[in-house]
């Protein structure tokens, strides 16, 4: 099996978190730089097998769109155009960044440690890839 590949896309950072290649486990893997995102991808994709991406759909909690969704979008566009052999979907990220501090909270991190937003990033794409997972088995 391949892996899963999610993406909490954010105008400057993005984190990003992959499953196992048996797609049972989520862990987070990285936060790049935005601008950087499309090649960092492409070259993980050079080095593992990855069966399908899953990115945030940034809304708000009355389920309207995000400031954000436009600029996801557009990267989704451009994605689907340039690697139409690895599939990307939308999944619901609605307070994931909220999860994500208080994933900090419970696992004791300091204050200084819960101020790095790219740790966040990081962990919110781990509850999008989470979520995910759990949804395919319902």
């Amino acid at each position: 099996m391949a892996r899963i590949l999610s993406i909490d896309y954010g105008r400057k950072r993005t984190g990003i978190a992959v499953t196992d290649p048996l797609q049972l486990i989520a862990g987070g893997l990285v936060t790049v730089a935005t601008s950087e995102l499309f090649n960092w991808l492409q070259n993980y994709l050079a080095r593992e097998q990855v069966e399908r991406i899953v990115i945030g759909e940034p809304r708000q909690p009355n389920g309207a769109p995000s400031e954000n969704l436009g600029r996801v979008q557009q990267f989704v566009a451009r994605w689907r155009k340039t690697r139409p052999d690895v599939p990307i979907e939308y999944y619901d990220e609605r307070f994931t960044s909220v999860l994500a501090h208080q994933a900090m909270l419970d696992g004791g991190l300091k204050k200084k440690a819960r101020q790095d937003k790219a740790l966040v990033d990081e962990i919110s794409a781990t509850i999008i890839l989470e979520d995910y997972l759990r949804s395919r088995k319902l």
